[in-house]
């Protein structure tokens, strides 16, 4: 049998493979600093129950999120099994509108009913 040609290349004597240079990476894209978007920073006065938790005080509505998880966390009122859930204590069901369990979703829209 004859050999082919342009077949399997032959392997060098002494089986060592000569190492390539690792690649170059492209240097990483700054990424831009994002700005708040106004209508989420503007202050906003909590009203009636969500005032006893966070407040009388006009802040930003990112700040009434994180003063409600501060309240949250500090009482334990996140559920253990079900890390979505938010058991309500009594300060909270009035916000909820009298709902004893609620999801961080809907929460949301719950407290946006007590701001002015």
């Amino acid at each position: 049998m004859a050999a082919k040609k342009g077949g399997k290349k032959a392997a060098k004597k002494g089986g060592a493979k000569k190492k390539s240079a690792p690649a170059k990476k492209a240097p990483a894209k700054k990424a831009k600093k994002r700005t708040p978007n106004a209508a989420f920073m503007a202050p906003k006065t909590p009203a009636g129950p969500l005032a006893a938790v966070v407040g009388a005080n006009p802040i930003p509505r990112t700040e009434i999120t994180k003063k409600l998880w501060q309240y949250i966390k500090r009482n334990g009122l996140q559920d253990a099994k079900e890390r979505r859930m938010i058991n309500a204590d009594d300060k909270l069901k009035a916000v909820f509108g009298g709902k004893g369990k609620v999801s961080m979703f809907e929460m949301t829209k719950l407290v946006n009913k007590h701001i002015k």
